[in-house]
């Protein structure tokens, strides 16, 4: 049987001077540095493809900011973005919040805060995980489908915390974590490998690690 690579990519820097947590909010586009964030990213897979990587199936967010990640990837590899709301960003109903992590420290915030291991602010983290997967699972087998029975991969452009939760069930972790310790940069590339359905490994990468000194970053978003 052929095996199946998905990378949960996660979008560049957005433009967001006002340091607002914009979760699912609309028309949060990305900045220069995430447009070129977007170009780098786009250069990483094109010279996988280059090396032999049958790259078929290009998956984004419905968010503005996923969209402009991967349109350089479907201009580089000659794909059709195709929009799945399963992997859109959590819920967080500190949402539209500016300045959150001082704004948390006011008590009629604490009746939100009350259970981390859920989290009580947002989307439980197995409810992330069920979604992402239920997408990476399709987006695998569509993969497969495209190569013609040969090994596939797909990409799949989506947001922070939907990627490491779903890294972290696959890795056989307990969910719950410090949003500050998570291991999902801007543009990084989590990549989960599959032998028929069954998932044999993860990998992690970094193509703008040079790009990411300064670039603004707030957990959650």
């Amino acid at each position: 049987m052929p095996t199946a690579t998905v990378h949960l990519v996660r979008h560049g820097e957005v433009h967001n001077p006002d340091g607002i947590l914009y979760g699912r909010l609309p028309e949060f586009h990305l900045s220069e540095l995430g447009q070129e964030m977007a170009e780098r990213v786009a250069a990483h897979f094109a010279k996988r493809r280059n090396d032999g990587a049958e790259i078929v199936h290009l998956v984004a967010s419905p968010l503005t900011r996923a969209q402009e990640t991967a349109a350089p990837t479907a201009r580089a590899l000659g794909l059709t973005v195709v929009t799945d709301e399963r992997i859109i960003e959590a819920e967080n109903r500190f949402e539209g919040m500016a300045q959150v992590a001082r704004q948390l420290r006011h008590p009629r915030h604490w009746k939100s805060l009350h259970n981390p291991f859920k989290p009580s602010w947002g989307e439980p983290y197995q409810v992330q995980v069920t979604r992402v997967m239920e997408a990476v699972h399709e987006a695998r087998q569509k993969a497969l489908e495209a190569a013609g029975g040969k090994d596939a991969e797909a990409i799949m452009v989506s947001h922070q915390l939907p990627i490491w939760v779903a890294r972290l069930a696959a890795e056989r972790k307990r969910l719950w974590h410090d949003p500050r310790q998570r291991r999902c940069t801007l543009t990084s590339v989590t990549s989960l490998y599959f032998d028929d359905d069954v998932l044999t490994g993860v990998r992690y990468e970094e193509p703008c690690a040079d790009l990411l000194p300064g670039a603004a970053n707030i957990p959650g978003a």
